[in-house]
């Protein structure tokens, strides 16, 4: 395979992150950490993730000094506890709100 390079399917840099998400879904309000973010999305750990497809309200802050964020994502995977060799229990998030995700990417390219 010499020669060969992996092509990744993200479009957009991540970045691990340590923030609360407090997350609005058709089961209620709920309050967890996200560890990875973008500007297409987030990952939030979580051992009762939403199901693939569910639309979400999200709300969260890169910093004490920064932008309150608001915006909506879609469940686009999830991993279930008992699914623990699929990787981190949790969920993956997909930004659908274009104009409020390139605020966090901008946000995101000023962090220390």
């Amino acid at each position: 395979m010499s020669g060969v390079r992996a092509v990744s399917k993200r479009r957009y840099r991540r970045r691990t992150v340590r923030i609360t998400v407090e997350y609005l879904s058709d089961t209620g309000l709920h309050c967890e950490r996200a560890t990875t973010l973008g500007a297409g999305g987030l990952f939030i750990e979580t051992d009762s993730p939403a199901a693939a497809g569910s639309l979400l309200k999200l709300r969260f802050q890169l910093s004490e000094t920064g932008a309150r964020h608001e915006i909506e994502g879609r469940v686009v995977w999830s991993n279930s506890v008992g699914n623990a060799a699929a990787g981190a229990t949790g969920m993956g998030i997909e930004f659908l709100d274009r104009a409020a995700a390139t605020a966090v990417a901008v946000e995101l390219e000023h962090l220390d």
